[in-house]
């Protein structure tokens, strides 16, 4: 015998009967989607029209903020690695950044842009807002939580994946 103080049932959907709560379950992911995919395509698209960002030196540029940081990171080998090339890790933090805010935007592969978008969240806050005290003031690590949702749940509405599932989804059915 099952006890339970339950009161709401969700539908199954097998009936094609859904309430508020399941309409505001599948789209509840939206607005982060939005927010960071259009945060992530403006901050590549800043960096790569910022002409003196992808200087080796000077104000402004990536490679004195990797200078700068270097001491104060948790992984000084990783910023090491940036000051090799510094134009060079610019350029692929940038297209890396528009690259995953297009992806999540569009939603077209959005777990695979969630998780690059959740590695450069990663990678900046071990290296440029590590020595953020308190951790908190970091603006680097809040962006590496919003990723994780949508690297474990993707893009199920207005995007890109959805629409192949479901073409994926009429084929198999057409075949039966």
């Amino acid at each position: 015998m099952t006890h339970s103080t339950r009161t709401d049932t969700h539908s199954p959907y097998l009936d094609g009967e859904r309430d508020w709560r399941d309409t505001a379950t599948r789209y509840a992911l939206l607005p982060l989607r939005v927010f960071l995919g259009v945060t992530f395509i403006y901050a590549g698209l800043d960096k790569l029209t910022d002409s003196s960002f992808f200087a080796d030196s000077g104000s402004g540029s990536v490679g004195d903020l990797m200078r700068t940081v270097r001491d104060s990171s948790a992984i000084p080998a990783l910023v090491d690695l940036a000051l090799k090339n510094p134009a060079g890790f610019g350029y692929a933090i940038a297209f890396g950044e528009l690259a995953v805010g297009i992806g999540t935007l569009l939603g077209l592969l959005a777990r695979l842009a969630a998780v690059g978008g959740a590695l450069i969240s990663l990678s900046l806050w071990l290296t440029v807002s590590w020595a953020s005290d308190p951790y908190y003031f970091g603006n680097d690590l809040p962006y590496l939580m919003a990723w994780l949702p949508l690297v474990l749940a993707g893009a199920s509405v207005f995007s890109v994946d959805a629409a192949l599932r479901g073409r994926r989804r009429q084929r198999s059915e057409g075949y039966r």
